[in-house]
């Protein structure tokens, strides 16, 4: 079996990860020829591509293949990924992101390849931008669901949101969880070293937030948050892991209200994630927009609590009062609320943490989720030969 998995970039990003696991687990699989499609990676985000590009002949990059929307590039891009595929004749194409995903199903069904997959890492249309976007997302997502013929759901919220706006039949979706190697994060420490090297004292009450510095992400709620905690608790710190184009804004956020309070680490590799998640105390996730963040159970995975704005896919590994604490989206006084709960009590934080764990080696270990694929494409074609 040929499968070819298609993405628009390879930056530094969870649904990126999850995509480079899934094409590097199941290259393992007996039977499978994998290949990966990528348009090109530039920006602060950081890439990926060093991953893949050490294996010869997995990764081709199309050029035009490129995250803003431009009509004479889009279909540049969908002429080239028609004809690379047609050339490839893989039984499978699996897209993944929003770009890739709409322009990837239809090259693949010009392409005449059988079985079409897409994972929906995160919505596309939703209250975050304008109706005139959430028009023309909605309908491009109709229009390559016409042929796609399974998607795969990084969270129960996902389909939901997408049957909602009448893409898709809800037989022709699966849940799986985006996997992850656990054991680095199940072994992360506090390690006293790389907190004195961020300006962190060793009695400091960390609040870590590990995500782009990018619109929707959070990162102003949170220091808003913070404010009133903040001069009641001098030992409390902000450290942001991640870096993006809102870096020098939310740096004159923090000048202005919490000097000295709040630690920008920049861009670090996916690998030191863990060590970063070590030194943190409590783990806040204030996104917007996101399928499933990746740092939810990654967190979990270190034994750190969470707290985390009631969006998208959140609540089905952040349990409130279980794994983690939810709050509804923008309601900043209850975020400070749980903050200063998770600050105070100590015996709250471990629990929360020891639960997460144990909710995480059982959904988010990489080879169930390269197993759960696997067996979701045997199926497919299975049912294509019929």
């Amino acid at each position: 079996m040929r499968v070819a998995h298609v993405i628009t970039r390879l930056i530094v990003g969870g649904a990126q990860e999850n995509t480079i696991a899934s094409v590097l687990g199941l290259r393992e699989k007996p039977g499978l020829e994998v290949s990966l499609i990528s348009g090109p990676t530039a920006g602060p985000e950081g890439s990926l591509e060093p991953r893949v590009t050490q294996i010869p002949g997995l990764l081709t990059i199309v050029p035009e293949l490129i995250r803003p929307v431009s009509p004479w590039h889009d279909w540049l891009a969908l002429r080239k990924l028609t004809r690379l595929l047609r050339s490839q004749r893989p039984d499978i194409v699996h897209t993944h992101s929003g770009k890739a995903g709409v322009l990837g199903r239809l090259a693949a069904h010009a392409a005449g390849v059988p079985i079409i997959v897409h994972t929906i890492h995160g919505p596309s249309f939703g209250p975050f931008q304008g109706a005139l976007a959430n028009f023309a997302f909605r309908a491009a997502e109709r229009r390559a669901a016409r042929v796609t013929t399974h998607f795969v759901s990084v969270a129960n919220a996902m389909t939901e949101q997408y049957l909602a706006a009448g893409i898709g039949r809800p037989a022709q979706y699966t849940r799986i969880f985006s996997g992850f190697d656990l054991e680095p994060f199940l072994n992360a420490k506090n390690d006293p070293a790389l907190r004195s090297k961020l300006g962190i004292g060793p009695d400091d009450f960390v609040i870590g937030k590990v995500a782009r510095l990018f619109e929707h992400k959070g990162h102003e709620d949170l220091i808003a948050a913070v404010l009133g905690m903040a001069s009641l608790q001098p030992k409390l710190k902000l450290l942001f892991v991640g870096d993006g184009k809102l870096r020098p804004k939310l740096e004159g956020l923090a000048a202005q209200s919490l000097r000295g309070r709040v630690v920008f680490a920049g861009l670090v590799r996916p690998e030191e994630v863990p060590d970063y998640l070590g030194v943190m105390d409590a783990v806040v996730h204030l996104s917007r927009r996101e399928g499933l963040a990746r740092v939810l159970p990654q967190s979990l995975a270190a034994g750190k609590p969470v707290v985390a704005y009631d969006c998208d896919g959140a609540r089905e590994v952040c349990l409130d009062n279980e794994t983690g604490l939810l709050v509804p989206v923008g309601d900043l006084l209850s975020v400070s609320d749980r903050l200063e709960k998770l600050l105070e009590q100590p015996h709250t934080r471990k629990c929360l943490g020891t639960r997460g764990r144990e909710l995480v080696k059982e959904w988010f270990p990489t080879h169930r989720m390269v197993d759960d694929l696997h067996a979701l494409y045997l199926r497919l074609q299975a049912e294509a030969k019929r």
